[in-house]
């Protein structure tokens, strides 16, 4: 049943610390490359702070599903074994909403010969393209069937041959989804983009011992993956700087707030919120830096600031904050003047349509936004004082990004299906209320 969440202004702050959860993105690749790297050391291999969204529960269902042995040490530590993976699952692999798990699965499990299986997911999922993936994958020899190039997709495992592929977008799951086949394939793979994308499945097989490289030049971003040799490490999953986003946004905007998040990761193909806030003027400090599992991490605080500045995101930037834009877009309404987001089209493919239903959302607080094919126009400096009620579309990142907005809404905010937050970040609600001061 969808959950109604009613919510008013918060006459307080916001203050206090918190430990924001383990990063979706690298716990979906500490399991898939963790699978891979047990598989062929023939031994365990021990996960810590691992994300328990139901994204990431998804991925784990499938591998356990395809062989792959999990001993719990605790609800966020496991040990993974894959000696006796891969083997044939006997029912169609469910994945929910998580895009992520069907296309870096689909990597994996189309270089593995012999292998079959079906995906299959939610009403949302099945309406997101996945000929991004079929296209790159068919060149390396993989046999995929789909429904017009979305789900269901059957996959027939095959050897395949390396590839040089080059994106016509910046996008973390084609890229990660071509080099977790080319560990299987024969020769050397190579994927070359625009612009960086999140290089979380890069930093983590340089992690644990896999032949990559990555450089740059005159044709863009490249990786180059082979057949590789693992190491027996353990690996430890930083906070997710997506889900502390919704918190620094709120800390910036509602008065007198002060915010410490703990543990965030702070890669750099993911830290394009911090150059909004600077180009904003939000004052923020990055404390504790340090490395954990080869990924970047730190604590930041956040302090609320009166005079915002409005923004610009386009170009180059918009793969390191693409799911960030939804919580961006109120930093943008109140911001004093005009911010523009473009470069975006890719938002038109998420849970939802993001840059329609955001836009309906926030033309219901009273923002005056201007529709663009890709992205949108805020004029900002607004002090919502409305009643509203609003739909999530299954689309969890909306959803929390109204909750922040509702905060400085002198209304009634009533925000349908809000518990699709439970697909990302299901302990949203009890650290906003923590850091709730009255």
């Amino acid at each position: 049943m969808d959950e109604v969440l009613r919510n008013s202004y918060l006459k307080g702050r916001l203050s206090g610390e918190i430990v924001i959860p383990p990063d979706k993105s690298i716990s979906h690749r500490s399991l898939i490359i963790g699978a891979i790297a047990s598989r062929e050391l023939k031994e365990k291999i021990r996960i810590k702070n691992l994300s328990s969204g139901e994204d990431c529960i998804r991925t784990y269902e499938i591998l356990e599903s395809a062989g792959v042995e999990f001993q719990k040490v605790s609800d966020k530590e496991l040990f993974l074994d894959a000696k006796k993976a891969f083997i044939n699952p006997y029912e169609p692999l469910y994945c929910g909403n998580s895009g992520t798990t069907v296309r870096l699965l689909s990597g994996l499990f189309s270089s593995l010969n012999g292998f079959e299986c079906e995906f299959t997911g939610d009403e949302s999922l099945k309406k997101r393209p996945m000929a991004r993936i079929i296209e790159p994958l068919s060149l390396m020899g993989s046999e995929i069937s789909s429904n017009e190039n979305k789900l269901p997709l059957k996959i027939h495992g095959k050897t395949l041959s390396a590839i040089n592929y080059v994106s016509p977008i910046a996008s973390a799951q084609v890229k990660s989804a071509i080099l977790l086949a080319g560990l299987n394939a024969v020769g050397c793979t190579k994927v070359i983009e625009p612009y960086l994308s999140r290089n979380h499945t890069e930093i983590m097989l340089k992690y644990l011992g896999a032949k990559i490289k990555v450089g740059k030049d005159k044709t863009g971003f490249w990786t180059t993956v082979e057949k590789s040799h693992f190491e027996p490490k353990d690996i430890e999953i930083v906070g997710d700087i997506s889900s502390a986003a919704f918190f620094m946004v709120a800390a910036a905007i509602v008065p007198d707030s002060r915010v410490l998040i703990k543990n965030v990761g702070i890669n750099p193909t993911r830290t394009g919120i911090l150059d909004i806030f600077s180009q904003t003027k939000v004052k923020y400090s990055i404390l504790n830096e340090r490395i954990v599992s080869g990924e970047k991490v730190a604590d930041i605080e956040v302090c609320y600031t009166k005079d915002i500045e409005p923004f610009v995101i386009k170009g180059d930037i918009v793969p390191r904050l693409i799911d960030e834009i939804p919580i961006l877009a109120v930093l943008a309404a109140v911001a004093r003047g005009k911010s523009v987001i473009g470069d975006a089209s890719d938002l038109r493919n998420k849970e939802s349509d993001r840059i329609k239903v955001l836009v309906e959302g926030m033309r219901a607080f009273g923002v005056s936004v201007e529709e663009k094919e890709d992205g949108f126009i805020v004029h900002g400096a607004i002090k919502p004082d409305f009643d509203v009620e609003l739909e999530t579309h299954l689309d969890h990142r909306l959803a929390m990004s109204y909750y922040v907005l509702s905060l400085i809404n002198r209304g009634t905010t009533i925000i349908n299906g809000f518990n699709c937050c439970e697909t990302s970040f299901p302990e949203f609600l009890k650290l906003m209320d923590k850091l709730k001061q009255f």
